[in-house]
């Protein structure tokens, strides 16, 4: 009797508004597993340490506008009314056939408070990892010519695979009146991501070609003005 009670709820049809389950995926960058953290070295160690390109490439800049619909990579995103606007420059190369990596792209934007610098490596042929994405960051206060002269520390490693959850690293402040998270044991993910960082952006010509781009929006001309009224004050 049981059984039968069983076998009739489970014939039963599913209610029509049952929704379908979600599954919610959270990625902790402040302190990725030991496998994640395998995955990220793995796929920073891919990456050709001497890059050598294609003779395809583009360059290009703009002036976007910014808001919770339509947000610019590399920038946070905006709360629900909020409106902001950034300019950018994008640099994209492309590896011969050989190369396990099918392109690189480098953007640098600018908005009112701070300055975001993004690599991302896209892999040729994507069987489980699809593309590598290293971040920094520093704020608008100084001028994009300053924080390409620096090595400015990586503040963000992400990995975009396949079918399969993203990985990512990030540098994580502790919260409010707490201790500050211990990132010691990610800190060669850190320097490795920095390094790959630094070599291509000298291999595009990001220090000299990113303040040449930006001054053509008025970004540069614009800083100076600010820098030397602000002098003037004091």
């Amino acid at each position: 009797m049981a059984f039968g009670t069983a076998a009739l709820a489970f014939a039963q049809p599913p209610a029509a508004n049952q929704q379908p389950p979600v599954k919610v995926n959270v990625l902790n960058v402040c302190k990725p597993s030991a496998e994640e953290q395998k995955e990220l070295s793995s796929a920073l160690a891919r990456i050709p340490s001497k890059p050598g390109f294609a003779t395809d490439f583009e360059v290009a800049r703009g002036h976007s506008t910014l808001d919770s619909s339509t947000p610019i990579p590399g920038m946070e995103s905006l709360p629900p009314g909020a409106v902001s606007a950034a300019d950018w420059v994008r640099i994209r190369r492309e590896f011969p056939n050989l190369s396990p990596f099918s392109n690189v792209q480098y953007s640098f934007s600018v908005d009112a408070k701070n300055m975001v610098e993004t690599l991302v490596l896209r892999v040729r042929d994507p069987k489980d990892l699809m593309q590598v994405s290293i971040e920094d960051s520093a704020s608008a206060v100084t001028s994009a010519s300053a924080m390409l002269s620096t090595s400015t520390p990586i503040s963000r490693v992400r990995l975009e695979r396949f079918g399969k959850p993203s990985v990512a690293l990030a540098r994580c402040s502790g919260n409010e009146g707490g201790p500050a998270t211990d990132q010691t044991a990610y800190e060669p993910i850190f320097r490795s991501a920095s390094s790959i960082m630094q070599r291509y952006r000298d291999a595009l010509g990001a220090r000299q070609m990113v303040p040449q781009e930006l001054a053509h929006l008025g970004v540069a001309s614009t800083r100076a003005s600010a820098d030397g009224g602000a002098k003037s004050k004091r």
